[in-house]
């Protein structure tokens, strides 16, 4: 296993040009840190306009000796394509240029299989390598077993591709009952916050916009923040203690991308509609990327696939710090708020924000408690806000702000 992360792999990246839907050569920049992220150097890149993606080889035949002299010239080994690739494409491809071809989803899924630490993260990314490869398990046993290692063939890769379908099927409903015992794992852990009546927001945003920087910021924990694409796939749930004293639960989500593969939005399905369940959602945006508005558009639209609407939804304009910004608007947004996760400006503005959205849900309560009920402090405590507490003759006297369902089923009487 070693030997395999020691391998360079030099690699063209190739798209297609269809119509004026999409600026396929931002989309190679990004393929091009994705392939950095997984280990690859990228040597050179090759567009082609068509009206339509060839069904058979993904690009036209002249196009295809182009790879071909551009492989020779630079001395590449493998060829990454920016779109999923079917079966019969992959295999005709790497039989007219006899070198190792490689799709966006193989790439973001060996990427996964690098990153996750965690044994959900694991069954997560194992289920839906397993699922990509079982469609294409002919062709890429016999082609697999000439590359000697490098990207796709992480994770469960080494051990698995060798079986046959039937084994492939047999361990992918293994996987799922392991996925639904850690789901319903995850929904008590639901149940549990809901019933201890913090507020939670979902973290949202496209990948390494900055999103568990702002989480370490906030909340003072030590969550992985690198510059790299998908750096952290784990959901990770904290407390944050705002300056008034209240609270709320900050859950930090994985990052989206364009092309997200389908494979992956369905094992990832739980971790996800973290963002289904909260109160409110915070999008964290890069700001000083060039393709800011574009992984904004991104960002929504892989929300309303998953469901998530109707949430109140704060966007935090990140990495103002940087040399370059952009100037960027939200009009989905109920508030945009312009931030630097890494130096903490403009956090105090957001930390006020969430405090006048919790207080809203709040029930300002003033109340003298007979000593013999006491007890029922307790509650105000561990729920709500404990403004002040005073000791006269008669009992307690309270003020202090409390959820309002919590007032509603334990103080309107």
């Amino acid at each position: 296993m070693e030997y395999f992360d020691e391998i360079e792999e030099r690699v063209i990246l190739v798209g297609v040009q269809v119509g004026d839907n999409e600026n396929v050569s931002e989309s190679l920049d990004e393929l091009a840190e994705l392939a950095e992220t997984a280990g690859a150097v990228t040597v050179g890149r090759l567009i082609q306009n068509r009206e339509a993606i060839h069904p058979g080889t993904y690009i036209g035949k002249g196009k295809i000796e182009e790879v071909r002299s551009l492989m020779l010239a630079m001395d590449a080994t493998g060829v990454i394509c920016d779109d999923e690739l079917s079966p019969a494409q992959m295999n005709n491809l790497e039989h007219e240029l006899e070198c190792k071809v490689m799709d966006r989803t193989l790439l973001i899924l060996d990427i996964f299989a690098k990153h996750a630490t965690t044994s959900e993260g694991k069954i997560q990314v194992e289920l839906a390598q397993l699922r990509y490869r079982a469609a294409r398990l002919v062709g890429l046993r016999a082609s697999l077993s000439r590359l000697g290692g490098g990207i796709g063939t992480r994770g469960p890769g080494e051990k698995k591709l060798e079986t046959d379908r039937r084994l492939i099927r047999k361990r992918i409903t293994a996987l799922k009952e392991e996925l639904s015992q850690v789901e319903r794992h995850r929904e008590l852990l639901r149940a549990g916050r809901s019933k201890g009546n913090l507020k939670t927001a979902a973290i949202v945003g496209y990948t390494n916009a900055g999103k568990s920087t702002l989480l370490n910021k906030l909340t003072g924990s030590e969550v992985l923040s690198e510059d790299k694409l998908f750096a952290t796939l784990d959901p990770t749930t904290r407390v944050l203690n705002l300056e008034d004293g209240q609270q709320i639960l900050l859950t930090d989500t994985v990052g989206f991308i364009r092309k997200l593969p389908h494979n992956l939005v369905e094992a990832f399905k739980s971790t996800l509609e973290e963002a289904k369940y909260a109160d409110y959602i915070i999008h964290v945006v890069d700001a000083s990327n060039p393709q800011a508005e574009l992984q904004m558009e991104v960002v929504y639209e892989t929300l309303k696939d998953l469901g998530v609407s109707g949430k109140k939804t704060i966007t935090l304009l990140n990495k103002q710090d940087a040399p370059t910004v952009n100037e960027i608007q939200d009009f989905q947004a109920d508030k945009t708020f312009k931030i630097s996760a890494r130096t903490g400006e403009g956090l105090a503005e957001v930390d006020r924000f969430l405090s006048k959205l919790l207080a809203e849900e709040q029930y300002y309560m003033e109340r003298l408690f007979p000593y013999q009920e006491a007890g029922r402090i307790q509650v105000i405590r561990e729920y709500g806000q404990l403004l002040s507490e005073e000791y006269t003759e008669e009992g307690i006297f309270v003020k202090a702000r409390i959820p309002k369902v919590l007032y509603r089923s334990h103080f309107s009487k």
